[in-house]
């Protein structure tokens, strides 16, 4: 084995333990601030949310809007850059100790209730002390390139529990490669990451599905509206770009941001499912528990009010992952196009509309379909069964935003 492979083989081994141990302590973290803010000590949030009173989920989300204004504004007081996980894969510099405190600050708003992602916390961490890692060891610019990379997709794992989808956000999104020399790490980082967060035996699934039901329906459904799935996802991404880009980062944010977090906590007082990441009204929509009663108009009203407040606390100042609130974008709207087809053509419950939504709009959200479709599995533990209606969504998605992103130009 030569001297570089012996590099790139402990560099590996290291960026696994440490992207692990970043996700155990996002885990460990946020659960705290649940127990704390929302007295969550099992269950989910929007069961957690659902007990206390509308007052205090107002003043918890305020708060929230108050100590991230702060925490950011003093982080952008002299240098107002940050380094996105894809720089750093192509070699921006990524200090650790101030991609830990914009990591925190994520952790910390998100579980105080934030309409966003929280993904984005352990990629920066895992990413920034692999690339560390990295120098330390004294490795060629292009395997510290895989190295920084493997080290974001094993931060993405550990948190959730994803190894394959960690591995798979590595190769499609960071790397754009198959080559062996990115692959074993790739999947390797990712494996020895969730091993150390979460152990070698499955967690409960993320958002909790039945079984999905195959049908003619099903899969008609997933050929005709994967496109449109597909167009909205592009135009999510779109969107998000130019909001974040024009987010303050001044003594603004300390006036924008605590008014945003005020109208989430005006919104979430009446509808508890906009709180947090996005599991909560994803699981929403998978539940379908509303469809015997308002039906559509619910559905349609958790897919506004999630947009709304997740757009809003971006524009506002807010960082955070836009992944998971992908998932609940994509759900609502399988849900809400789903509930009428499955009316006038029965053959698979509402939360396989939701399921394949979700897969689409999120692998078009990511330019990544491979990503998003295995994401979906790995959270839901579902999917096999109706492969056949996802794979047609996801590829009408995919040519959709192929179309939308060479006629934008």
């Amino acid at each position: 084995m030569s001297v570089n492979a012996r590099r790139l083989a402990a560099a590996t081994l290291a960026t696994g333990v440490i992207a692990g141990l970043v996700g155990l302590a996002c885990i460990h973290l946020l659960h705290w601030i649940q127990a704390l803010a929302w007295d969550m000590h099992g269950g989910t949030l929007l069961e957690a949310a659902s007990a206390v009173s509308p007052t205090r989920r107002i003043l918890v989300l305020t708060l929230g809007g108050v100590i991230g204004a702060l925490s950011w504004f003093l982080l952008f007081r002299r240098n107002k850059a940050i380094t996105s996980v894809s720089a750093a894969v192509s070699g921006t510099p990524m200090p650790p100790l101030r991609a830990t405190w914009h990591a925190l600050t994520q952790v910390l708003i998100v579980g105080l209730g934030a309409s966003v992602g929280r993904e984005v916390a352990p990629r920066e961490m895992a990413a920034a002390f692999s690339a560390a890692a990295a120098d330390r060891l004294g490795l060629s610019a292009e395997d510290r390139r895989i190295i920084v990379a493997c080290g974001a997709g094993a931060g993405l794992a550990a948190v959730y529990s994803i190894p394959l989808s960690g591995a798979v956000y590595t190769l499609e999104i960071l790397l754009v490669s198959r080559s062996g020399r990115a692959v074993a790490p790739a999947f390797l980082t990712s494996g020895i990451a969730v091993l150390i967060s979460t152990g070698f035996t499955r967690p409960a699934p993320f958002y909790t599905v039945p079984t999905l039901t195959p049908s003619l329906s099903l899969t008609v459904f997933g050929a005709l509206v994967g496109p449109l799935l597909g167009a909205a996802g592009w135009a999510f991404k779109q969107a998000v770009a130019r909001v974040g880009a024009a987010r303050p980062r001044d003594w603004r944010l300390l006036l924008t941001l605590p008014a945003a977090f005020l109208v989430v906590g005006l919104i979430a007082s009446r509808l508890p499912s906009v709180l947090g990441n996005g599991q909560a009204s994803a699981q929403t929509q998978f539940d379908a528990t509303w469809a015997a009663g308002a039906g559509l108009a619910f559905a349609a009203l958790v897919l506004a009010a999630k947009t709304l407040t997740t757009f809003l606390t971006i524009r506002a100042g807010g960082w955070g992952g836009v992944l998971t609130p992908a998932v609940a974008l994509g759900a609502g709207l399988g849900a809400v196009i789903g509930l009428p087809w499955a009316a006038a053509w029965p053959g698979s419950e509402v939360a396989a509309f939701a399921f394949i939504g979700a897969a689409a709009f999120l692998g078009a959200s990511m330019n990544a379909p491979f990503t998003g479709l295995i994401l979906v599995i790995e959270f839901t533990a579902q999917g096999p069964t109706i492969l056949v209606p996802a794979v047609l969504a996801v590829g009408g998605a995919t040519a959709a935003t192929t179309w939308l992103t060479r006629h934008a130009r």
